[in-house]
């Protein structure tokens, strides 16, 4: 699989042709900043905090990120989906490069497409050749393809570090790794430190319009720095911006006498993100009577899966465990194969929002919290759409 894709851009990119790579170069040197974005978890959000950033200290920024929704971010903040006619392709970024030159754009964050550890480096010293570098962790997902170990993602990742720039990175168990690729190719590697950490205040968090992780704000000031932007210009930019529509998000639902909370953690798919935003949602709702595991699977993730399912156990007490997506009788094999009664699960991969949210109600109490993870797309978009419309309707406390 990993040969194929690899053979399948080398395609790509011989099939632009010589001329094509002299305009695509002259177009990258017309945007003096190019920052091209890599990690596990975050990426889509520290992608566009950083652009927003940019744009609120006058600097023409266009941004692309391929979180949930591909969308390209224009200068005046609008955004336009990202026209993908034969499915997402790596070269897709030469179409980006072309429309930030045609939008006269300073300064290009584009979020890393690639998995497979070749084409990080094809994605960077082929098509973006960016001025700054960021990695915001390396954690164990994707395993099957840049694994089998979490050092390993590292050094997958490293293969985007630019040459002769700057890298500026969250990650600290595999700082070595970094470091040393930096290192090798001529770039200086500034690292997010506890401090820079602690100086992102509760105050500040509170005033995004979604739940942001002290991490990404902490990892895009510090790059936000680099290039001199003042950290309150910085800070009031990040505000205004549009969250991913994968971002963590809080959602209160009022339902003949139910209160339930829902959490919108479904991009946090890898065991370790997803175990620290339940732990962070079961401590901000410590007086829910029940709280219930929602689990939106995919039948191409099986390595995905088989992490929750047999290796996560923070959701094992859950009151109640839903299921969701194509996956969902892998999860329950890997489940029952962990210890889990089958009889705890219940199956809505085949239903509407509508009717996920009825599955859901039927497992609540008084006042309930449900976290929904594993994977936005399929039925985790809607299920979350669905939640986000009834909190607008919802009476007030």
């Amino acid at each position: 699989m990993a040969i194929e894709l690899l053979a399948a851009a080398i395609a790509a990119l011989l099939g632009l042709g010589a001329a094509e790579t002299v305009v695509h170069r002259r177009r990258l040197r017309r945007i003096p900043t190019r920052i091209h974005v890599a990690g596990t978890r975050g990426k889509s959000s520290v992608t566009r905090l950083i652009a927003a950033g940019l744009r609120n200290a006058g600097i023409p920024t266009a941004a692309k990120t391929t979180g949930t929704l591909a969308r390209m971010i224009l200068p005046d903040a609008r955004e336009v989906p990202v026209f993908r006619p034969r499915g997402p392709n790596i070269v897709e970024q030469t179409r980006i490069v072309a429309a930030a030159c045609e939008l006269e754009a300073k300064a290009l964050v584009l979020e890393c497409m690639a998995l497979v550890p070749e084409l990080h480096w094809v994605s960077e010293s082929k098509l973006v050749r960016a001025t700054h570098g960021v990695i915001t962790n390396a954690r164990p997902d994707h395993l099957d393809v840049m694994g089998p170990t979490d050092a390993d993602v590292a050094r997958c990742l490293a293969g985007m570090i630019p040459v002769g720039g700057v890298l500026v990175s969250g990650e600290r168990k595999h700082r070595d790794v970094l470091a040393e690729a930096a290192a090798d190719r001529g770039t200086r590697l500034i690292e997010v430190t506890r401090d820079d950490l602690a100086s992102v205040t509760d105050p500040e968090l509170a005033r995004f319009s979604h739940v942001e992780h002290r991490d990404n704000v902490a990892l895009a000031l510090k790059l936000l720095e680099e290039l001199g932007v003042e950290r309150g210009t910085a800070l009031e930019g990040m505000w205004l911006a549009s969250p991913d529509p994968g971002a963590l998000t809080e959602h209160r639902v009022q339902f003949f006498g139910r209160e339930i909370v829902f959490v919108n953690a479904f991009a946090a798919n890898d065991p370790l993100s997803t175990e620290l935003i339940w732990n962070m949602a079961r401590a901000r709702h410590p007086d829910v009577d029940r709280v219930i595991a929602v689990f939106n699977l995919r039948d191409d993730r099986p390595e995905r899966t088989r992490q929750l399912a047999r290796e996560a156990t923070f959701w094992h007490k859950a009151d109640g465990i839903v299921l969701l997506g194509s996956g969902a009788y892998h999860f329950a094999r890997d489940a029952h194969t962990a210890g889990i009664d089958s009889e705890r699960l219940t199956f809505a991969d085949d239903e509407s929002p509508e009717e996920v949210f009825e599955s859901i109600v039927e497992l609540c109490g008084r006042r309930t919290l449900v976290v929904g993870m594993a994977n936005i797309g399929e039925q985790g978009i809607a299920v979350v759409r669905h939640f986000r419309n009834r909190n607008m309707l919802a009476e007030p406390n």
